[in-house]
């Protein structure tokens, strides 16, 4: 390079740090002016020999990241020096974490931590992986929230100069940020980057889609300006005469939420008729801004009609990103709807600063929407239940989901995601009443856990002390909290049956003269095709090994010779421990034909199938495999007319899933019958009764009862004991 060159980019370096002090939203004091100063010297130190891929010095990024971290979302000193800082680490060897903290302090060095963190998981890579760095990177949030606001900062910058990369890197890097960062910076509440990152998303994912909209917008600017003049006029000398001071702005809707109109309605872009909003922003102290919005909402609809489906009350309960406003649709001039927003200066800067401003204008030392979230969004990253890519569709799923709000019955408001059962509400209570729900009344009447609740209903949720969730829970329950804490409950409740299975087993054992040891237990995890000792407890516990299955292990030990080749076939695993493993499903499963093939299929309902049945499998034309009980009615015939579509199956282990099964009794009627059968159902551990009906003929009873059990084990267990009461004549199984 020249040296007129070299003054030239000297000279253009520091015009962008004078900038950068200058568009500062906080106020700089002079330490905040010599903390960043030093910041710049040590970016401007470590960078000095590195370019960007457009040529340019490479110290412009961490300026123009700091810059945004600055002015558009707002943050403080200490965030703008870290800003400058955030590649420092990862690019200089010569600069390591300690250097940071000694420089500037903790709390700068852990937010670089942070990013550097981030920075060096940002490699090629599937969409799994991808999900798996993403929720590391969301855990950075435990340490500090400012992390992840950089990293958007830094995600923004890189997606405005990325015009001098390869194609297929401006693809992925575009679709990361659609898949990611902008709904994080919606959740944020950072709005204004949220959708600068989406249209710049669109720009380099569908580059022609993006230009032939931002054509047609340029050239309804004009049109647009009008229109907006037109409507003030109409209530301008309505808000004047009642003294308000007050803007009024258009705002053209973001190229990527026209799209989604076009695709999403099928129409196009002449056809989407709300392609800007009119933002009226007015002036007001805290005690008065509630009743200033509803003024002016009332001088608007004065004068136009408003939508009353259309109407959006974001100041009496904000959102949950913090977001408040009053949204509303109205037919403007020319007949065509127009959305107004009523915003105080207050909630517009919330709305376009988010996190920054929330912390300028908190109230006292009231829990901030945006911190519960934060908590929230720590309990899901804490339990690894699901795997990254159903982490993070859910995540998003949360981030996106609307809103309903729901009343306590002392008349709280909660606010949760739309879909949310009382399920859902019981956990966000607290996790003490979600784990004792017994059931729920919305607005004064009984409903079951999975009834999908909407906003304005009254919560009561009915607890009892022996309450505790079961597998169902999980198909009523849909925000993550209540999911992970209903999975971790599942796990501990088969924890606890693996330790009755432990000492069942150490007795039964003793009969065989078995000592129960880890060479035992190793040996029967192998034997039962099992993966851990865990496995092995919770299935003596639930009765899926039964005795017999355990002589035929103790005959198999007792054949020395053939204990010996099998160690040689198969090398034992050592059994982890039971605190260690959790139970596995992976035994849950039929197979079919003579290489035992995991298929998909489904279980007919002409006999209703359950594991330990004898059953096959019959290759339907349109269903795929159904598969029947071997002693199903429908059995002879399906196997004599198509007995080359018929499958050997048999089940490998179960105890994970439930299944139903019917069974009819009949006997003589007597006082006390339906109270003795009920005792010795809910008697029979991991049993539960679906329905119950019985009726009795001039002394004769008959009745049916619908129960679901893990396996056959467990429901001939039950069959025994029923036929043991008095006066029960016969049990059968349907």
């Amino acid at each position: 390079m020249t040296d007129e060159a070299l003054e030239k980019e000297n000279a253009a370096i520091a015009k962008a740090y004078k900038k950068l002090l200058k568009v500062s939203y906080q106020a700089l004091t002079d330490d905040d002016k010599k903390l960043i100063r030093s910041a710049f010297d040590v970016a401007v130190d470590a960078h000095k020999d590195q370019r960007r891929k457009s040529g340019e010095a490479y110290i412009f990024h961490p300026i123009a990241v700091a810059t945004i971290v600055a002015s558009e979302i707002g943050l403080d000193a200490t965030c703008i020096a870290a800003a400058l800082l955030h590649d420092v680490v990862e690019d200089n060897p010569n600069y390591t974490l300690d250097d940071i903290e000694r420089l500037f302090g903790n709390t700068i060095m852990k937010i670089v931590d942070g990013l550097t963190k981030i920075a060096s998981l940002n490699k090629d890579m599937d969409v799994s992986a991808q999900a798996e760095n993403f929720r590391k990177m969301l855990l950075t949030l435990n340490d500090d929230v400012r992390v992840i606001i950089i990293k958007i900062a830094d995600r923004l910058h890189n997606m405005q100069t990325m015009d001098s990369m390869h194609p297929d890197k401006q693809v992925k890097i575009a679709s990361e940020t659609l898949y990611i960062y902008a709904p994080l910076a919606h959740r944020i509440g950072l709005y204004n980057i949220k959708t600068e990152l989406e249209d710049l998303g669109l720009k380099y994912t569908e580059p022609d889609v993006y230009n032939d909209i931002l054509n047609k917008i340029q050239e309804s600017k004009e049109e647009q300006d009008a229109y907006i003049k037109d409507f003030s006029k109409v209530i301008v000398d309505s808000l004047n005469n009642e003294g308000l001071n007050y803007e009024i702005k258009g705002r053209p809707k973001s190229i990527y939420s026209i799209r989604r109109k076009m695709v999403k309605q099928g129409v196009s872009f002449d056809e989407v008729y709300d392609k800007f909003a009119v933002r009226i922003i007015y002036k007001s102290d805290f005690a008065n801004e509630k009743f200033l919005a509803w003024k002016i909402y009332s001088i608007v609809t004065d004068h136009f009609i408003p939508n009353p489906i259309r109407l959006r009350d974001w100041i009496s309960s904000p959102k949950s990103t913090g977001y408040e406003a009053l949204h509303i649709t109205v037919m403007g001039p020319k007949g065509r709807w127009v959305e107004v927003q009523i915003r105080s200066e207050r909630m517009n800067e919330i709305a376009e600063k988010g996190y920054a401003a929330h912390y300028k204008y908190k109230q006292g030392n009231q829990e901030d929407a945006l911190d519960t979230w934060i908590d929230k969004l720590q309990e899901a990253l804490e339990s690894n239940e699901m795997n990254a890519v159903d982490f993070v569709e859910q995540f998003k799923l949360n981030l996106y989901s609307k809103e309903i709000f729901v009343f306590s019955p002392k008349g709280d408001l909660k606010s949760l995601p739309k879909g949310a059962t009382p399920l859902d509400f019981a956990f966000s209570v607290h996790t003490e009443v979600g784990m004792k729900t017994r059931g729920a009344k919305v607005n004064g009447k009984l409903v079951p856990l999975s009834h999908e609740l909407q906003s304005g209903d009254q919560v009561e949720i009915l607890t009892a002390e022996n309450a505790k969730p079961n597998v169902n829970w999980l198909d009523y329950a849909t925000t993550a909290r209540a999911r992970s804490k209903i999975k971790s409950s599942l796990k501990d409740e088969k924890k606890l049956v693996a330790e009755d299975g432990k000492e069942l087993l150490r007795r039964k054992l003793k009969q065989l003269k078995i000592n129960l040891d880890e060479k035992s237990v190793n040996d029967m995890v192998v034997y039962f095709k099992l993966k851990t000792s865990l496995d092995l407890f919770y299935r003596v516990g639930v009765g899926t090994i039964d005795n017999a299955m355990l002589k035929e292990f103790a005959n198999s030990r007792s054949n020395a010779f053939m204990s010996y080749i099998k160690s040689k076939i198969r090398k034992p695993t050592v059994a982890q421990d039971i605190d260690k493993d959790e139970i596995t499903a992976k035994y849950d499963l039929l197979v079919f034909g003579k290489e035992e093939e995991k298929l998909d299929y489904k279980l007919s309902a002409c006999c209703n199938p359950i594991p330990g049945d004898d059953v096959f499998g019959f290759l339907t034309i349109n269903e795929g495999i159904k598969v029947h009980k071997k002693n199903c009615p429908n059995a002879v015939s399906l196997q004599s007319n198509y007995a080359y579509r018929i499958m050997k199956a048999k089940w490998i282990d179960s105890s994970q899933q439930e299944f139903s099964a019917q069974i009819t009794l009949s006997g003589i009627d007597n006082l006390g019958l339906v109270n003795n059968i009920t005792k010795v159902i809910s008697s029979n551990m991991h049993v539960n009764m679906k329905s119950i009906s019985f009726q009795t003929d001039d002394g004769i009873f008959s009745g049916k009862i619908n129960v679901i059990v893990k396996n056959n084990t467990m429901l001939k267990k039950l069959m025994d004991n029923l036929k043991k009461i008095n006066g029960i004549d016969k049990v059968t199984r349907v």
